[in-house]
């Protein structure tokens, strides 16, 4: 199964999603927080996975585990 996950990276036009295993930037935002909503979102809807969130000198400073949305089956207990 692929990964689910999505880095949000400097990126020169501002912060860019970016896929896991990806070079290509999936989508570039004016501000960190946007990109980081998009990448949540994306994520949620994708059946859930990590989104990692690198500041603005290059190093990974956050990790988010995201859950899957809409589950037909939610879990007991």
């Amino acid at each position: 199964m692929p990964s689910n996950d999505r880095y949000v990276v400097n990126h020169p036009d501002g912060w860019a999603v970016r896929a896991s295993g990806s070079k290509r930037a999936s989508s570039v935002h004016n501000t960190q927080a946007e990109a980081i909503t998009v990448a949540r979102w994306t994520v949620m809807r994708n059946g859930g996975g990590e989104v990692i969130i690198q500041d603005r000198n290059g190093k990974f400073r956050q990790k988010d585990t995201v859950p899957h949305g809409n589950d037909p089956f939610p879990p007991r207990g």
